[in-house]
């Protein structure tokens, strides 16, 4: 390691250093060493010698040390041409250096590294990612800072310096729509979110804006989506997959997993504005969904008009199951249970439940590979065994992955 400090006009120093990248971080950037220590590399691929700048800083009183990729001095064969100009300054793609072969790669690598953290999940294998049907202009969900009168942009993980986007490469059309009529005209609020109905061109943007020069509608409640033919109301803090023809994938995915005869009763857990109960409930005996938000719970009743073998419990997870023959009237174990937890993975509570349950097939949707893994191993200490674990690229271009896992009781 070699480094150097420069000095910009204003006489600002710059510290910049020659770095050899070890191997993918957790968030997506590199490792390197560096002053005894590792630290994580912003914008380069593992095998890679480069010159970075670091950033040092603190957060809740512990020091940090980040750096982002200057000059690449011996790249990767999987290093291509970056297409948007914000990249870096942004910091929201993390990977849109890598070619996208190698991220579908590097998402299985990372799902499988996880699960061979646990003894009961050693000899799991992973599947190949699912690549995305589009990528780029995939998002149907943005969040945007407002800063200096107006402008929209995002904060920089790493410098924490404010980026004005006028179109971002991962938003849909309608959003880049959003973004040219709000820009310099949002000064009213901090941040902002657009929402949009890929299929449906429907848009949702909050908060509520006064501005007389903004043109477009705002402050909506809800917006509507479809989905594999269905129609969804969304309303505004409720949760909902933000690539749409990928969703449509996912469903399908969990649909084949669980090899639906059209007899079962199925459990949506966290079920959110019910997309999965609804979708499957045409393939079931019965489709029993689970969601603790009132308002996501008052959506799924109304995009689930029509089918006559659904019910919608609003209660905690942990709760709901283990009172199904209360709440549903449900005389013997559910054939199947789908879980698709908020990013932290399930309550405690939920997985004793669903062990004391014990239907025979369990599909887990997950977006976060560690408390997948861990929670895969409680289920699989708890009687389960593992048949597939499947990455699903929801989000091209950056880190993240979702990943379906399905599992048999083991006693079957």
């Amino acid at each position: 390691m070699t480094s150097s400090v420069q000095k910009t006009a204003s006489e600002q120093e710059i510290e910049l250093v020659e770095l050899d990248l070890i191997q993918m971080g957790p968030l997506g950037d590199t490792l390197a060493d560096f002053e005894d220590q590792t630290i994580n590399v912003f914008g380069g691929i593992e095998g890679e010698r480069v010159v970075a700048r670091i950033y040092r800083y603190r957060r809740r009183k512990q020091r940090i040390i980040s750096a982002m990729v200057e000059t690449v001095l011996r790249p990767s064969e999987h290093r291509v041409a970056t297409p948007c100009p914000y990249y870096g300054p942004c910091s929201g793609c993390q990977w849109q250096h890598v070619s996208y072969e190698h991220q579908l790669a590097l998402k299985q690598e990372a799902v499988a590294a996880q699960l061979r953290e646990f003894q009961s999940l050693a000899g799991v294998t992973v599947s190949p990612t699912m690549p995305a049907p589009e990528r780029f202009n995939y998002r149907n969900h943005a969040r945007f800072t407002v800063r200096f009168g107006g402008q929209l942009g995002f904060s920089n993980r790493i410098t924490r310096h404010f980026a004005r986007v006028d179109e971002c490469m991962l938003m849909g059309a309608k959003i880049n729509e959003a973004i040219t009529e709000l820009q310099d005209k949002a000064g009213e609020t901090s941040n902002l979110s657009v929402r949009v109905g890929t299929n449906t061109g429907d848009r949702l943007i909050q908060p509520t804006f006064q501005n007389s020069d903004i043109a477009l509608a705002s402050g909506q409640k809800h917006y509507h989506e479809n989905l594999l033919g269905r129609d969804f109301k969304v309303a505004s803090p409720s949760f909902f997959q933000v690539n749409t023809a990928q969703a449509e994938n996912l469903v399908n995915l969990v649909k084949e997993r669980l090899e639906l005869s059209g007899n079962e009763t199925v459990v949506d857990a966290y079920a959110g504005v019910g997309v999965f109960a609804i979708l499957l409930a045409p393939y079931v005996a019965r489709a029993i969904a689970i969601e603790e938000s009132s308002a996501a719970v008052s959506d799924a009743w109304e995009n689930a008009k029509g089918l006559e073998n659904i019910v919608f419990i609003e209660a905690r997870t942990e709760d709901a199951l283990g009172m199904l023959e209360e709440e549903a009237n449900l005389q013997s174990t559910p054939d199947a249970v789908i879980l698709d937890p908020p990013r932290v993975g399930c309550h405690p509570g939920t997985l004793d439940a669903l062990l004391e349950l014990g239907p025979r097939r369990v599909a887990y949707v997950s977006c976060d590979p560690p408390s997948l893994a861990r929670d895969l191993d409680i289920l699989a200490e708890g009687g389960y065994k593992v048949d597939s674990v499947e990455p699903v690229d929801m989000f091209p271009q950056t880190y993240h992955v979702e990943c379906v896992a399905t599992m048999t009781r083991a006693s079957l």
